[in-house]
């Protein structure tokens, strides 16, 4: 399975947003960076889904020019006016050429999902490798309204629960994309959570 950060160029705040490309074309998540839909274009002509692992504004704001672009399906687990099929904890979907499950996984954001498959996991914001915070294992920031640590460190169990050993390829919403084992950075990430410390001390 090829998998593009078609963000990776962005001059303003986004997410990272992947395509992924095989069986089934799928975009997880859509960013906030203008021209998105040609970034998608250098890797792709078609985009049967997209896949939103939450909607804060960094994962959405181009969603409906790519929507506009592609007419994909929408899949995500919250309301959305253009959404096609709402995903639920466990339900299983195809990403570009692998089987994945979703693991819903609040905390960071009240809809996450994270998706793992037998070799690779999308987490979104929930865990990421490096984010300017930590390195080689971080975790979204629970400091702003309607974000809750607990429940972050809640969801790292679950995933960790849920993730198969063979996982070696991680595409986090935020920083480097990273491959190795994945487990020892999620162990990582769960361990800072669970400190209870800031992860912005200065902010």
């Amino acid at each position: 399975m090829q998998v593009h950060n078609v963000t990776a160029d962005a001059e303003t705040f986004t997410c990272n947003a992947y395509l992924a490309e095989g069986d089934r074309t799928v975009l997880v998540d859509a960013g906030s960076m203008p021209g998105v839909v040609d970034a998608i274009a250098d890797h792709a002509e078609e985009v049967d889904a997209v896949v939103l692992t939450h909607q804060h504004g960094d994962h959405v704001a181009e969603l409906d020019t790519v929507l506009d672009a592609y007419d994909p399906e929408l899949l995500c687990y919250d309301d959305h006016p253009r959404r096609t099929r709402r995903i639920s904890d466990g339900d299983s979907l195809r990403i570009g050429d692998e089987e994945f499950e979703a693991v819903y996984s609040p905390g960071h954001a009240d809809d996450h999902l994270a998706f793992v498959s037998e070799t690779t996991i999308f987490s979104g914001d929930v865990v990421v490798y490096n984010d300017g915070a930590f390195e080689d294992g971080s975790f979204g920031r629970t400091d702003m309204a309607g974000q809750s640590r607990e429940r972050e460190i809640e969801s790292i169990r679950e995933i960790l629960d849920r993730m198969p050993e063979g996982v070696e390829s991680m595409y986090a919403g935020h920083g480097d994309e990273f491959h190795g084992d994945v487990r020892e950075v999620v162990e990582r990430a769960l361990e800072r959570a669970e400190r209870r410390e800031p992860k912005y001390p200065d902010e």
